[in-house]
């Protein structure tokens, strides 16, 4: 009897030392596992397009700016579990049209501003930028607009640096005001005949400001807007932002085009134009004619012989008896 009364603990033991080998066999798969697969993820690399501004993530790291990885790096240890926000390198454009369908994305990159006689002139240009890759100016921009996000076209939020969409969603809630405004109020300062020249055809007389220095070119006048807009676009761009986070700003104004309704009544016009014009070509030719006849007629009156030299040469063929001045007719051989 004591023999097994002595056996019983030495068997709990051994269970309970295996039970806690096995706990801590788990314990250790749980630590060490994602520990691998942060330490795979720890290294990074960008490509010739982008550039990376790592922060950190781990466990019981903080959320701050950890670095910024140039474009084109090699493999680079940027710590376990830290977030990459990847922003693009390379110079950026963002189109802007007059037609819905025609920019990046349908029923976005449409912009209309008014002229000075209220006539929605469509705007049809592109904004050529590039990201400042400056470090502490990536970090500043990171900071304030790479922690929020912004709605796109199709309603969905994105942060700038979700790919192309977050990207587009910041352009548009940011950059696109800005752009707007500006042409507004370089726009509102012309009319719309001094944009479009055809505009004019559609007017009110009473639309019509005489007087003056005369009109310039439509080109001329387009590349003053383009001109205001680059000068103010970039000062504009800094204000809102809050610094430079964009360089080498530029931007192309391609055309300025009529609403549909308007450009319709354009339309309408110059076909009524040519009807008037080729009526008028008419009349002038029926007038040619006339003064042509008349002086022909002068002429035959001053030499009968003339008149009667162009009778003969206007006689059908076959005709073999020809008698001038016969009340009768022209007498014709008989069988």
């Amino acid at each position: 009897m004591p023999s097994r009364t002595s056996a019983t603990p030495a068997g709990g033991t051994r269970r309970s030392f295996r039970g806690i080998a096995i706990l801590a066999v788990i314990a250790l798969i749980v630590v060490a596992v994602p520990a691998v697969i942060g330490a795979f993820n720890g290294f990074e690399r960008t490509s010739g397009g982008d550039v990376a501004v790592i922060r950190d993530g781990g466990p019981l790291d903080d959320n701050r700016v950890r670095q910024i990885i140039d474009p084109a790096s090699g493999v680079t240890w940027i710590g376990w579990w830290s977030q990459i926000h990847r922003y693009p390198a390379q110079q950026r454009f963002y189109t802007i049209t007059s037609e819905a369908g025609r920019g990046e994305r349908s029923g976005v990159d449409v912009v209309t501003v008014p002229s000075s006689d209220g006539v929605n002139m469509g705007i049809e240009g592109t904004l050529y930028f590039g990201l400042n890759l400056d470090h502490a100016t990536l970090k500043s921009f990171d900071d304030k607009f790479g922690t929020r996000k912004f709605r796109s076209a199709d309603g969905g939020t994105y942060f700038p640096w979700d790919g192309d969409l977050g990207w587009s969603a910041f352009l548009d809630q940011i950059i696109r005001p800005v752009i707007d405004n500006d042409l507004r109020t370089q726009v509102n300062s012309f009319r719309c005949a001094e944009l479009v020249s055809s505009c004019a055809l559609v007017q009110n007389a009473s639309n019509q400001q005489g007087g003056g220095l005369p009109q310039q070119g439509n080109n001329a006048n387009i590349a003053k807007i383009q001109n205001a807009v680059n000068t103010s676009l970039a000062e504009d761009l800094k204000s809102t932002l809050g610094a430079d986070f964009l360089t080498d700003i530029h931007f192309n104004l391609s055309r300025v085009t009529l609403p549909g309704e308007v450009q319709a009544a354009v339309d309408q016009a110059q076909a009524a134009f040519a009807k008037v014009t080729e009526a008028q070509a008419k009349v002038a030719q029926a007038r040619a004619e006339a003064d042509a006849n008349k002086a022909r007629q002068d002429g035959y009156n001053k030499c009968p012989t003339c008149a009667e030299i162009e009778k003969l040469k206007a006689l059908p063929q076959g005709i073999t008896v020809y008698a001038p001045g016969n009340t009768g007719g022209v007498a014709l051989p008989t069988k």
